[in-house]
């Protein structure tokens, strides 16, 4: 309960016994020989240990540039593949998670004994969540300010991202949530330009909030990107409140985990995390580090939803890592009576009624936002069928009858399977 596990994919020619041990000393005690100071009473208390190697197979090629050979190797290369686990005491960092991201992800991807190597997840003990807050809502919280339960939330963006003005803004919004939508966000290209200023276009779009709900006692979650500079991100959270919004979102790779963890402290309202530029991190198969261990760095640090992706999306990203991602968001971190921070995954990119199905029955939960732009948007009746088609789907979904039958007697389902071909 005092130490941090990672888990790693490597790729090396190194004997893989050296590899692990290099990347245990890089990462704690050692440097590349050994120093007066790395007594054995300091390695044995405060080294790295490599808890396991599972060896995979070979490949016939270097993944990545740049690595090397041990010294004085002879004779033909095999590179090797294995999953590694080291494990450090939480002595040599503290529960902090920007050293803790240090620890686990730092100078290891620039080992030269190392043609591939990827950070897969981490466990930590349970005094990271003393020391951080986690998240202030999850999924519980974001359903009781939605006021949607037993079904998914039905999201949207605003679109198009950039060039519209604050009023043109308030009145998409005010469109789509007469369409009956849940949650609208802001696009994360939308911040603070000169077209469209925060402090303007928050106040318009609360506007035009605040006169639905009290007209029809209905009020969706409006998710305003406050990405910037910390002071900047608490006083665009404070403007939101004072409007009367119940969220704001913030891109979590831009304002990094110190700045996340001061606006968790701070905020009152949920806070939707972005995780644009994860392709940085996950495209290659050979470096980065999975979403699985990516997204428990945020849910410490406190956001309480993130997006995941979506089904047969238009990035790279495929099915089985996608709802891998958003069963983790729903899978405790820690185990009883610790608090499990579970948060809510956000299902976008090109999705329509079509993706419901195959998402219910793979992830088996409606916790979850269903963020759908062209689905809603592009609906040959107009948004508010659109909104209608993706609730026949899930309907659908939940009943287990197939989408086509269901549609027979659904007009707008209908329409959305013939807009949105598979």
């Amino acid at each position: 309960m005092d130490r941090i596990f990672a888990r790693y994919w490597i790729e090396t020619a190194f004997p893989l016994d050296d590899a692990a041990a290099i990347m245990a000393g890089e990462q704690s005690t050692g440097t590349f020989v050994r120093v007066p100071g790395e007594t054995d009473e300091l390695r044995e208390h405060y080294a790295a240990r490599v808890e396991r190697i599972v060896e995979l197979g070979t490949v016939d090629a270097p993944s990545l540039s740049g690595s090397g050979l041990p010294k004085k190797h002879v004779g033909p290369v095999v590179r090797r593949t294995a999953e590694v686990t080291l494990s450090w005491p939480i002595a040599n960092m503290g529960p902090s998670l920007p050293n803790l991201l240090a620890t686990v992800a730092g100078n290891l991807f620039e080992l030269k004994p190392f043609s591939g190597l990827k950070l897969l997840d981490v466990t930590l003990p349970p005094a990271f969540l003393s020391a951080y807050q986690g998240p202030q809502f999850g999924v519980d919280g974001t359903r009781l300010l939605t006021g949607v339960y037993g079904r998914p939330v039905i999201g949207t963006i605003i679109k198009p991202s950039v060039g519209m003005t604050p009023e043109q803004t308030a009145a998409q919004v005010k469109m789509l949530a007469e369409a009956g939508v849940d949650f609208i966000k802001d696009d994360e290209l939308q911040a603070d330009g000169p077209h469209c200023p925060f402090d303007q276009r928050v106040s318009a779009v609360l506007r035009v909030l605040n006169e639905y709900a009290q007209k029809t006692g209905r009020r969706p979650m409006y998710a305003a990107n406050i990405t910037g500079e910390i002071d900047q991100m608490l006083r665009r959270h404070d403007l939101v409140v004072a409007f009367g919004g119940t969220c704001v979102m913030a891109s979590v790779n831009s304002v990094g985990l110190p700045a996340m963890t001061a606006l968790r402290s701070h905020a009152q309202v949920a806070i939707h995390g972005h995780r644009n530029g994860w392709g940085m991190f996950s495209r290659s198969h050979a470096t980065g580090m999975s979403f699985i261990a990516f997204q428990k760095f945020w849910r410490l640090a406190g956001i309480d939803h993130i997006h995941v992706n979506g089904l047969r999306n238009k990035f790279c990203e495929d099915d089985t890592s996608v709802i891998a991602s958003a069963r983790e968001c729903l899978t405790p971190m820690f185990s009883a009576p610790h608090k499990g921070c579970e948060i809510v995954p956000v299902f976008s990119s090109g999705q329509s009624a079509r993706q419901a199905p195959g998402t219910y029955k793979a992830l088996g939960s409606m916790d979850l936002i269903f963020a759908c732009g062209g689905g809603i948007l592009a609906h040959p009746a107009g948004p508010a069928a659109g909104v209608r088609s993706l609730h026949q789907a899930w309907e659908a979904a939940a009943a287990e009858v197939e989408l086509g039958e269901y549609a027979k007697s659904h007009e707008e389902l209908r329409a959305a399977l013939e807009a949105f071909a598979a």
